[in-house]
């Protein structure tokens, strides 16, 4: 019994949900961004903290077996910034398509601008919205002036939102940030007809599933495994199966911050059943990005 459920593993298409990829021109000017952007400064100021390119990534995915990765955009201040960044994730989708899936950024604050750069980079193919980091961006996702549009142009258009979520409680490290689980909580409450990603297992979130009004008011959030290796003993995948339900959660590695192998290894050394395993690396993200990856 224990062999049928844990053996053999198939070779199904593995999709990994939260990728990071900078275009050569953010890479040739490391430092003055730095200077310029909070975000940038916060993730990239250390000189030891990995930038790759959209080459980097599908070289990094063929030799980890990895179908395809979701390419997600960083939290720039400024509008213009955005839209720079954008080109390049969409330029990248072009050249690699179907292996590079492209998550747009916008900056909440600039209002009609940003919803309009929403309204493009859908049209060229991007599936969604991310990472959004408002505590670097100057916004609050409890603001919901400041969120409705963006909220409401990501539902008509069909695009995922995904956010950078962090533990209230723990260890500091790069990128933390101060958004916590009380706020993508209050977002999804507000905007129930979205579809909403929180990154690093949310902060802990999905454990107010275990509230009858959590449940609820959680039904349209999912929760991405990205960083887990810095965050989590293994178990953490097995225990928030069993709270959230394995269709909930989608296989995340923090590339480059994490090496997609090393990732994969970490998530298969839970040694959850195979039908767990098979949602998390590919069933759960295909079906959210509508993707036919012959997976059964």
């Amino acid at each position: 019994m224990l062999r049928s459920l844990y053996a053999p593993r198939s070779r199904r298409p593995v999709i990994d949900f939260h990728t990071h990829i900078m275009a050569p021109w953010g890479q040739a000017n490391r430092d003055e961004l730095s200077r310029a952007d909070p975000c940038f400064h916060t993730l990239y100021d250390n000189p030891a903290a990995r930038l790759a390119s959209a080459e980097d990534l599908v070289e990094s995915m063929d030799e980890s077996g990895i179908s395809a990765s979701v390419a997600l955009n960083i939290g720039w201040s400024s509008h213009e910034l955005c839209v720079r960044s954008n080109d390049y994730l969409l330029e990248s989708a072009t050249r690699w398509p179907g292996r590079i899936i492209p998550f747009c950024m916008v900056q909440p604050t600039a209002g009609d601008l940003a919803i309009k750069e929403l309204e493009r980079c859908a049209a060229a193919g991007a599936r969604g919205i991310g990472e959004l980091r408002p505590d670097a961006q100057g916004y609050s996702l409890l603001d919901a002036i400041t969120m409705a549009p963006v909220m409401d142009a990501a539902v008509a258009l069909n695009m995922i939102v995904l956010l950078h979520v962090s533990e209230p409680v723990g260890h500091l490290y790069a990128g933390k940030g101060t958004v916590t689980p009380e706020q993508p909580y209050a977002l999804a409450a507000a905007f129930p007809g979205a579809t909403i990603v929180c990154a690093h297992w949310g902060g802990g979130l999905p454990f107010y599933l275990l509230m009858p009004e959590g449940s609820k008011t959680l039904s349209n959030v999912y929760y991405d495994t990205a960083a887990t290796q810095y965050l989590y003993r293994p178990e953490v995948f097995n225990a928030v199966i069993r709270i959230a339900g394995r269709e909930r959660i989608l296989f995340g590695s923090d590339f480059p911050l994490i090496r997609q192998q090393r990732a994969l290894a970490h998530l298969r050394g839970a040694l959850m059943p195979t039908e767990d395993e098979t949602a998390l690396l590919g069933k759960n993200a295909a079906t959210l990005l509508h993707r036919e990856t012959g997976i059964g």
